[in-house]
This record gives C-alpha cells, structure tokens and sequence, in this order.
C-alpha cells in the first residue's frame, strides 16, 4: 500500500533537531529552568556557553559555562565559529556553532540560554530557530529575587534592573513567553512548546 506523505513528513521530523533559545532578564529563573528542561526531556541537550567572566559561587568549568581569557573569546570572533556573542554586563559571552550545528543532526533539541542581543543573532541566522522569552511575575518581583540571590551590590542590582526593563522591552520579538511564577508551571509550558514544535507541520 502507498504510504500517505503525512508519514514520511513525520519520519523527517523525527530526525530534525530543534534550536531552542531562551532569553531573560538576569534573575527571572531563565538558567534554572533551561537545567530542569534538560533533565526532563531525553532529547534535550544544554549548549554551554563561553564567557570571558570568572566564576562565580559553585559554577563548573563545562557545565556552567566555557570560561576562557577575553584575548581568548576575541580569537573565536575573528575566527567566525561562533554562532552568537555579545558582551553583557562588562563581559564576553557567546555560543559555538560548531556544538550546535553537530547536535541538530543528531536530531537534539539544543536549548540556549542567551540574552536577547544573541537570541536576534541567532534568529537571523537561523530562522526556524524558536525563541521563548521568560517573564518575571513583576518587575517589583525581579527587583526581590536579585536582592535575596546575594551575588551583587545594591548599585549592581540598580544596573541589572535598568537593563531588564529595556530587555522585557524586546519580549515581543519573541516566539513565545513563559511568565515565572511559580517554577513547576514554568518548566510545564516550556515543555509543551517543545512538544508543539515536534508535532508542527509544515507545507512545503
């Protein structure tokens, strides 16, 4: 019997990778949740970023981040292997193209946690790329959780603040929103635009 083209849409699919990218403003949980996502869902890997940052409280080499020197991170933009970069808050951050291209042939859904200057770079580059940006409940809220992670100054926090206003500014370039409430309900809905997206159809 003749097989219908809806199954051999659905056999190339299957073989598809999805490039999720994951956008925030610093302290509205963006890190925590693309953590659960991939330990959620098998086909989900974490592209780890390069920063030209230091560490900061726990963090691992490989598993937070790429730490490299900034001359280091200045060689990789001359040499065009990575996919996005900008510098953020004073530091170097960006993505290997070459993990993520590798990973989308393996079929993965490759989640970036990015800002939103990396997320348009990787858009133009990507199109299909599905872009999903994380909202705090509040920007009183966002204010809160800075304060209570302990990590920066009262003047630092001021700073991060004014730049997450011009970064939830940018929400509706994005695909989709996820608004953090409560965490359990968040990673439930990152998980089914997943699911959608595996499940979308296109008409050539």
């Amino acid at each position: 019997m003749r097989k219908p083209e809806i199954y051999k849409l659905i056999e190339k699919k299957e073989k598809e990778g999805i490039l999720l990218v994951i956008s925030a403003p610093s302290g509205a949980g963006k890190t925590t949740l693309c953590k659960m996502l991939v330990s959620e869902m098998e086909k989900a890997v974490f592209s780890v970023s390069l920063t030209s940052r230091k560490p900061r409280g726990a963090e691992k080499r490989g598993v937070d981040y790429e730490f490299v020197t900034e001359k280091e991170f200045k060689k990789r933009i001359n040499e065009k292997t990575l996919l996005e970069w900008a510098r953020v808050h004073g530091a170097y951050y960006g993505t290997s193209g070459e993990f993520v291209k590798r990973s989308l042939n393996k079929g993965k859904c490759v989640v970036l946690d990015i800002d939103v200057q990396g997320g348009m770079q990787v858009k133009r580059k990507i199109p299909e790329a599905v872009l999903i940006f994380i909202l705090p409940p509040s920007m009183e809220e966002l204010k809160r959780r800075l304060r209570k992670r302990r990590q920066n100054s009262e003047e630092e926090i001021e700073k991060r603040l004014e730049n997450a206003y011009s970064e939830v500014e940018a929400a509706h370039k994005y695909d989709y929103y996820v608004l953090n409430r409560e965490l359990k309900d968040a990673i439930a809905e990152l998980k089914s635009i997943v699911k959608a997206q595996e499940r979308k159809l296109k008409i050539p």
